[in-house]
């Protein structure tokens, strides 16, 4: 005799979304680039801040300030093409996130837009990243119009957010201009999240790891960040690539955001 012991949940509405995106932008030819930062003393750093000012700043915050100032020098990195094959590039980044909240009484990750990033200060994500987790359902944008995106064929729905990535101003406004998600939040040590990018610039934060390093003539333990960048080689090469790379390490390594 067999016993069928299980449980069933609906499948979240959310995820619809989710698996239409990933199957528009595996056609994109990805590059990816994995990277260890030194972020000891800023970790150090953010926790004083938090104490003395009574108010933790997220080290999440602190990392998509960097990635979204890191582009003010190398714009073409979060450029996208139109329909008309010209480069539109973007004063303001906006940074893709997504946001852990209950939604119909389990987890669910949310995609939510820092809005100009590249102007905003690491408190100020700080504060926007923990009202999002508690704020109503309906302010998720991406729920606001979830019932009529169902009703569309799952086809048409994917070519929807294939010609998305051709009309700019409306990828920005609904999906921003880059994407930073972070795959070590929950879990130490090291590891790279390689991803199925759907931005022209896409950062995945991983795991933090010790290791030994010297510093000024002495070994030390430090705490090593674990980065992969995905740059959508269509509009952006290697050079640029790694100018943004070597920006966003001195940002991260050693520039005071907050």
């Amino acid at each position: 005799m067999i016993e069928n012991n299980h449980t069933t949940e609906p499948y979240p509405r959310i995820r619809h979304a989710t698996r239409d995106v990933l199957r528009a932008s595996r056609r994109k030819p990805m590059i990816h680039s994995l990277a260890e930062i030194d972020v000891t003393e800023v970790r150090r750093s953010l926790r004083k801040a938090g104490k003395e000012q009574g108010e933790a700043l997220s080290f999440t915050a602190f990392v998509i300030s960097c990635c979204a100032r890191a582009v003010g020098r190398n714009p073409h990195v979060h450029a996208y093409r139109d329909l008309r094959n010209r480069l539109v590039l973007f004063d303001d980044v906006d940074v893709s996130t997504p946001v852990e909240r209950l939604v119909e009484g389990k987890n669910q990750v949310v995609p939510t837009i820092v809005r100009s990033a590249n102007g905003k200060s690491v408190r100020e994500i700080s504060r926007e990243l923990t009202a999002a987790r508690s704020a109503p359902l309906e302010k998720a944008g991406v729920f606001s119009s979830m019932a009529l995106y169902l009703a569309i064929p799952p086809f048409v729905r994917r070519l929807v957010f294939r010609l998305l990535d051709r009309m700019p101003m409306l990828m920005k406004k609904r999906a921003g201009t880059m994407m930073v998600t972070s795959v070590g939040m929950y879990g130490g040590g090291a590891g790279w999240g390689v991803p199925v990018a759907s931005h022209t610039l896409n950062v995945t934060v991983g795991g933090i790891v010790v290791r030994p390093r010297v510093v000024e003539g002495h070994l030390e333990e430090r705490e090593h960040l674990c980065l992969t960048l995905s740059f959508d080689h269509d509009i952006v090469d290697g050079a640029p690539a790694a100018r943004y790379l070597h920006r966003l390490r001195r940002l991260l390594e050693k520039e005071q955001l907050f």
